[in-house]
């Protein structure tokens, strides 16, 4: 059975203003192939309101560390009263969004996320004994370098969202 450990919980980020969505999820698109994350999308829901669209994304990139434990991040988008503008940039007319995100970012470790330990209840114990002794330098580096991904894409989002707030 695959343990999941939070490492970050519910760290939020909330814009409201002009923004590319399409850019914005390409910039985060990007950024999971260049750390070599692999991407599995829960959930992707658009509805049409009176007061503009709203999209709900729920994704889960994950990168495999070893054969033992495995990077996983949970990020949920919640894009309301979008609605489609045109601005000017550079003297060109771009077709851009209006309107407020909020985004959830979860980070966590999945330990013997390939169920090797779990045929038996001594391996089981054995688990938990390497787990907390033996292998407990190890995890903590990998705790940080969840915690560390996981706050460089919320970083890298909030600087792409920044740089949109002034055209």
């Amino acid at each position: 059975m695959v343990e999941r450990r939070i490492v970050v919980d519910t760290l939020r980020l909330n814009y409201q203003g002009i923004m590319d969505v399409n850019e914005f999820y390409r910039v985060m698109d990007k950024w999971f192939r260049e750390k070599g994350f692999d991407k599995y999308e829960k959930r992707n829901f658009e509805q049409v309101l009176k007061e503009g669209r709203q999209i709900e994304i729920e994704i889960e990139p994950w990168k495999k560390i070893n054969d033992y434990a495995k990077e996983v991040m949970r990020i949920i988008f919640l894009f309301t009263n979008v609605k489609d503008v045109v601005v000017m940039k550079d003297n060109h007319r771009v077709n851009m969004q209006q309107g407020k995100v909020a985004i959830t970012f979860m980070g966590y470790l999945e330990t013997d996320w390939e169920s090797k330990w779990e045929g038996k209840p001594i391996t089981f114990f054995m688990r938990a004994i390497f787990d907390q002794y033996i292998y407990k330098i190890n995890t903590d580096k990998f705790y940080s370098l969840v915690a560390e991904d996981t706050m460089h894409l919320y970083n890298i989002l909030k600087a792409h969202l920044n740089m949109q707030r002034y055209y």
